[in-house]
């Protein structure tokens, strides 16, 4: 009879495997895959394993996630070891199967990409920027890129340095070097370097993170960290939320980590660009009835490196019925719009904040109304610049912008009376959709 071990092996264990494979293996994650009944994996992971592994092996399909329930299900009562790259949780499959299985797994991670390649370059991880590109746009390398920085890129293959060069050119980072590590803890581990300017090196191999020292060149616009990016950043037809307005407005909306925004009325999509510029994990989708500007939101959020940005073409509040549950409402443009300032308050959770700029008496009436009964701040932001007057300098006014910012207290406080005038004709919301952006 076999004893029974006081640490028995749960359903799943998930063991980090490098490019050096068997060899690099701790005892541990090397007794888990000798005593598996199954081996999931990658391809390229499984045929790193030797003949003493006498358990069966499982490529993982494509697309990966979708498939991942039922291929556990058809081994249920097996005893399961999936194989991942590096650290498992660093960007890796540990994450997707411990948020799937009701029983987290245990997870023997190796070191990641991330470790082995600051330990090549010398450079502590705690400062190095990662982005991964891995089934993920290029573009969202854009929000890192600020001068003297230093980033780390996840490669999805041999053709991503290319690819990363020719990003960097555009965005006006071409005097950055770039380093393309390849094999990382292998026999055959190499390094490849030079600019993105000059890049003109073959695709070399398909396991590879590109490490960039950013430089940008001296005649490209600078884009800082926070709200408030030059207004020449964007492309626009003059609907605009203009860069001072726009930096109190998301000063206003208070945007905290993972949190969803509502941009009503996007025009050039710059609020929704640098509230999720100002963390990774902020999320937002853009409300426009124009089409030409709709895509002109897109292409916004494509050059400044936030392409997840949600662009939804039609007029609000029709627009909103069916979207997710907003942590913050922005509204710059279409106040006066029957039903809509309502329609957004009342998809607000309690917490939920709401910001409203106008130009207008009449959206400003109607805003002044909302302060009375909802509370909130009511602010006058005016704006001048200095301009040339003959051979003087005069100050130009720019039209000044009310703005009521509230915060959503009492669930009570949703029902519009029946004499506001933005109350009728309102759309249903469905505030509990949990579909993500």
């Amino acid at each position: 009879m076999t004893p029974h071990s006081p640490n028995p092996l749960p359903d799943v264990t998930v063991i980090g495997i490098g490019a050096d494979g068997w060899a690099g293996l701790a005892p541990r994650s090397r007794d888990a895959l000798t005593r598996a009944d199954v081996v999931i994996g990658g391809a390229r992971q499984l045929s790193l394993l030797p003949d003493a592994c006498g358990a069966e092996r499982v490529a993982w399909p494509s697309p990966l996630r979708p498939a991942v329930p039922a291929l556990l299900e058809a081994h249920r009562g097996r005893r399961i070891t999936v194989l991942a790259s590096g650290d498992p949780m660093f960007y890796g499959i540990g994450r997707t199967l411990t948020e799937l299985l009701e029983t987290p797994p245990l997870v023997l991670p190796h070191p990641s990409s991330l470790s082995y390649a600051c330990a090549r370059l010398g450079w502590a991880v705690e400062e190095t920027e990662v982005v991964t590109v891995v089934g993920r746009p290029l573009a969202r390398i854009a929000a890192a890129l600020h001068d003297g920085r230093r980033l780390l890129v996840l490669s999805a293959g041999a053709d991503t340095p290319a690819d990363v060069a020719a990003l960097l050119r555009d965005r006006g980072f071409g005097p950055s070097r770039m380093r393309v590590l390849e094999q990382l803890g292998s026999e055959g581990e190499d390094c490849v370097e030079g600019s993105a300017d000059g890049w003109d090196l073959p695709p070399g191999d398909a396991l590879n993170v590109i490490a960039v020292d950013c430089r940008r060149a001296p005649d490209t616009l600078r884009l800082g960290a926070v709200p408030g990016l030059p207004d020449a950043a964007y492309e626009h037809d003059g609907q605009l939320t203009k860069r001072h307005v726009r930096a109190a407005t998301l000063g206003a909306l208070a945007p905290a980590p993972g949190e969803l925004l509502w941009d009503i009325g996007g025009g050039s999509g710059s609020i929704a660009v640098e509230w999720m510029r100002t963390h990774p994990s902020c999320r937002a989708l853009t409300v426009e009835r124009d089409p030409v500007r709709a895509d002109r939101i897109a292409r916004n959020a494509d050059r400044l490196g936030v392409p997840a940005l949600r662009v939804v073409t039609g007029p609000a509040p029709a627009a909103l019925a069916q979207l997710p549950t907003p942590d913050a409402v922005f509204i710059g443009g279409g106040l006066t719009a029957p039903g809509l300032l309502a329609a957004c308050w009342d998809a607000l959770p309690v917490g939920g904040r709401l910001v409203a700029n106008t130009v207008t008496l009449e959206s400003e009436a109607l805003l002044a109304e909302w302060y009375r009964r909802h509370g909130g701040e009511l602010v006058r932001l005016a704006v001048a610049h200095a301009v040339p007057v003959g051979g003087f300098t005069g100050w130009r006014q720019a039209m000044p912008v009310t703005q009521w910012c509230a915060t959503k207290s009492d669930p009570a406080s949703i029902a519009p009376s029946p004499s506001d005038p933005s109350s009728t004709n309102l759309s249903p919301i469905n505030p509990s959709s949990g579909a993500a952006t």
